[in-house]
């Protein structure tokens, strides 16, 4: 068996090739980067599984994303209008029970369940909630509390779905009123919105809002100006919506890769040939990027490099060009960059290629990978050179400064204790009141003699935790030894103290 591992290692080095070059460059192990991945449910992958049967799936996917480097994850927690959590105002999820409306037995809170398992990891949870669709295609039968059923004006049908009618004011503020349900009552770090604005378009089809837009055109001539203008208006209103609530909550999306297509805009528009947020999900996504209504976006860039009609290459450096005032992170479909070789070397896929891209994009500060699943199941190789080679060490996740940029004070009575013949790290929060001031996290380093004592460095991160102690593993006990523990404090925005150090000789 030994051998058998040692190969595999060897292999994944091979695999690596000069990729391990390449990541060790430069800024190759950023201290912050967001690393995240979405958990969908609307695919069917817990719909009707017993209680202790998926919280050990979701356990087992969370492990193995840690293991790999996530730092964050986007876990779906409202598919169409229905909730996998305790809602007050929507029904339970199909996609969790198999019935619509009906709660899960036992009872149990997913969202809550997937909050404390990531942050017990040292991860950030983001709600992930579809605003608009209200029911998908597969859906055969509506809870009584639907909204489609207790207000089937608000609605209108679409290729096989039900849809919130963008265009009606009472929409934005039902779903308004649903994110800060769930901001107020649950500990998420962030809420996340996928690109379901308006239906995306099929042929023959015409989305059915006449009678709204003779009520609420505002005076706009264009009924393609008046979309754009409902989705302006939602964003700007749940973004206002979610920092009332909490300020601290990020607010992300993730738009469909294509803004425009220079055959639309020359000017602005990039060298593709694609469906355009713009102009076909009316969704101007870098108005909500330059006016700050979005803390983080998210372009679902799922093409491979030399794809004819969406190339990956060009698509990431037009959103590192355009979309650079809010924080940027690439949305990567894990199985096709597994499947596609790598345009330089057919010998690899294309993961390589596109973490150099990463590298060298200057306003691209992160990655959320579609979908956990794959990562978990290791297509590609893809789990285990995010492990071994690309994401071997922590990451914190960016800062936001434009929300809250101070840091909190440094640990307090730090101490060693031996606890059952093992020696554990203990240490105090820091004083602070109020959330800017709060510690929630903290990051213990490890510094042997003669390292550099630079918490600058990812590699020397060997845990980070809610805990306000740190048990030292066993097997990085060696008699004799003399070494240096740093712990720094966390705010809710990341916003990192100043190193509190104890050295301990073994």
């Amino acid at each position: 068996m030994r051998v058998k591992s040692l190969l595999c290692v060897f292999f994944l080095l091979l695999m690596a090739g000069g990729v391990f070059a390449q990541v060790q460059t430069g800024s190759a192990y950023p201290k912050r980067e967001f690393r995240a991945a979405w958990i969908q449910s609307v695919n069917g992958q817990f719909r009707g599984m017993p209680t202790e049967k998926l919280k050990q799936n979701l356990i087992g996917q969370l492990n193995s994303l840690q293991k790999a480097g996530i730092n964050a994850i986007i876990f779906q927690v409202r598919p169409e209008a229905d909730a996998l959590y305790a809602s007050r105002l929507e029904p339970w999820s199909r996609f969790l029970t198999g019935v619509q409306g009906k709660a899960p037995e036992p009872y149990w809170d997913p969202m809550q369940f997937m909050i404390d398992e990531c942050h017990k990891r040292g991860m950030e949870l983001h709600a992930w909630i579809n605003p608009y669709r209200a029911k998908t295609k597969t859906t055969r039968e509506l809870a009584s509390t639907h909204v489609a059923i207790r207000h089937p004006e608000t609605v209108f049908a679409y290729d096989g779905q039900l849809i919130l009618n963008p265009g009606l004011p009472e929409n934005r503020d039902y779903i308004c009123k649903v994110v800060a349900d769930i901001v107020g009552r649950y500990d998420v770090d962030g809420l996340h919105i996928d690109d379901y604005f308006y239906p995306y378009p099929v042929t023959g089809q015409s989305i059915p809002d006449g009678r709204e837009y003779a009520a609420y055109g505002n005076g706009i001539k264009d009924v393609g100006d008046w979309r754009r203008y409902n989705v302006n208006l939602f964003m700007k209103q749940l973004y206002e919506t979610i920092h009332e609530v909490k300020p601290w909550v990020k607010f992300g999306v993730s738009p469909f890769g294509i803004y425009r297509n220079k055959a639309s805009d020359s000017v602005v528009g990039s060298n593709t040939n694609g469906l355009q947020n713009y102009d076909d999900l009316y969704a101007d996504v870098l108005m909500w990027v330059n006016n700050g209504w979005v803390d983080y976006c998210v372009p679902q860039l799922y093409w491979e490099i030399g794809n004819r009609a969406a190339d990956y290459e060009t698509l990431i450096k037009w959103w590192n060009k355009y979309a650079g005032k809010r924080h940027l992170y690439i949305g990567e479909d894990v199985e096709r960059t597994a499947k596609f070789p790598d345009p330089d070397n057919p010998n690899l896929n294309q993961l390589p290629a596109k973490r150099k891209l990463h590298n060298v994009m200057g306003n691209v500060d992160g990655t959320v990978l579609w979908y956990a699943k794959a990562v978990v199941d290791n297509v590609g190789n893809y789990g285990s050179l995010l492990e071994k080679v690309y994401w071997k060490h922590p990451a914190l996740v960016p800062t936001m400064p434009y929300i809250d940029g101070k840091a909190p004070k440094k640990v307090k009575k730090m101490k060693i204790l031996g606890i059952d013949g093992r020696p554990v790290l203990f240490w105090k929060a820091p004083s602070g009141k109020g959330w800017k001031n709060e510690a929630v996290k903290y990051v213990v380093y490890k510094f042997a003699k003669g390292d550099k004592e630079d918490i600058g460095n990812p590699a020397k991160i060997v845990a980070i935790t809610t805990d306000e102690f740190y048990e030292i593993p066993e097997t990085d006990i060696r008699p004799g030894e003399k070494v240096k523990y740093a712990v720094t404090a966390l705010d809710r925005m990341s916003n990192e103290s100043k190193p509190k150090k104890k050295s301990i000789k073994y």
